[in-house]
Parts: structure tokens; sequence; C-alpha cells
């Protein structure tokens, strides 16, 4: 629930949230990603994460209700000064944001950021950060799901008074390795690696100290 404008939310009752947001991109797009992992993290963390996955507005203040949200697409996004001001608070107030990059969000998200934190610069995780070093370990960093342009995958991030609130990850495309086998023909292997990084950030977003 949202008291004053800050997260607060009972652990018998966690819920996730994708984010619906402006500006034409497809915010709906691997329907079957976020409930899949939450089923991976009920299985193999030991988490009680609902699997009604909720869709939340980005200007909505029920975005409180949620500890982790969690935002997709392959193209254009907008937001509204008062979308910006509600992800703030929401991310100030103790909530998180995972981005995942499905191929087209790039050159839009990084500019929308700006709106939200004009003065905190994205920056790139580096390899032992905590993250990749939860229950699995992912000591190269970032796996790589999706060739998309062959780059290397980077995991960005907003840092604010030490603690991680945002996390960006792009040339990877965790959510297609979260999505139902055959959407995208995906090897056991490759969508093991990707539910196995989604629970390394659920648990950090859940359960770390940082």
């Amino acid at each position: 629930m949202s008291i004053n404008g800050t997260f607060s939310q009972d652990q018998a009752s966690y819920q996730v949230a994708v984010l619906k947001y402006k500006g034409g991109g497809d915010w709906y797009a691997n329907p079957t990603a976020l409930p899949n992992l939450v089923k991976f993290c009920n299985e193999n963390l030991g988490t009680s994460i609902s699997t009604d996955v909720a869709t939340v507005d980005i200007s909505d203040p029920e975005i409180f209700n949620y500890p982790f949200v969690h935002m997709t697409g392959h193209g254009n996004v907008v937001f509204t000064s008062e979308d910006a001001e509600n992800l703030r608070n929401y991310l100030l107030g103790g909530g998180f944001l995972h981005i995942d990059d499905n191929y087209g969000m790039d050159q839009f998200i990084r500019t929308e950021l700006k709106k939200v934190f004009p003065a905190i610069d994205l920056v790139e995780l580096p390899n032992n950060h905590p993250i990749f070093n939860q229950t699995y370990k992912f000591p190269k960093g970032l796996p790589k799901i999706h060739e998309h342009d062959d780059k290397n995958s980077q995991a960005f991030g907003i840092v604010y008074q030490g603690r991680l609130i945002c996390l960006y990850t792009y040339e990877t495309d965790l959510g297609d390795g979260w999505e139902d086998p055959e959407v995208h023909g995906d090897s056991p292997e490759k969508r093991t690696e990707a539910l196995r990084m989604g629970s390394n950030i659920i648990e950090y977003v859940f359960t770390a100290v940082h």
C-alpha cells in the first residue's frame, strides 16, 4: 500500500507488475515472461510472490503497491512530467524498476529516464555487483540471451544514496528468455540462464542488503 507516497507492503502479499507507459511502444510485449519468472522464483528461491502479475500505469499511485515493476518493449517511450514525478517518487520511496530492452527501446528510454532523474546518470554495473552474485553466480556479468546487433550485453543502473533503484538490461533480452519455450524457441539452457538471472534480480530487490 502507499503510505504518504512511500512504498510499504507486507511480505506475505508480494505482487509484481508490468509497467504501462505512453509513446506507442509495446509495453505489453512478452506476456508470459513475468509470470514464468515468478513461478521460477517461488519454486527455486522459496519466495511466495503472487502468480497474479498486475499491470500498472506509470502515472497511477497504485504503483506503490508493487515492490518490483518490470518494463519492456521494442519502440517509443514517452514520460509526461506527471509520469516522471510519480515514477521518481515510487523509486525514492523504496520501489524498484527493471527495464529490459526488447530491442529498439534504447534510444528512447535513456532520454525519458533523464526526465525522472535529471542529475543522475545511468552507470554500468561491474561484474562483481551483488545482483550477479545472489543464489546464482554470473562471474561474467549479464548473460546474453538473444543476439540482436551482436553487441555485448550490458547492465546499467540508477543509484541513489548507495541504493540501486533502477536496473536497465541492454542487448540481452532477458524477458524473451523468461517466456514460454515455444514463443522464441530458446534452448533449455538459455531459458534457465535467463530465469536464473531474473531470479537474482528478484532476490536482490526483496532480500539483499544494499
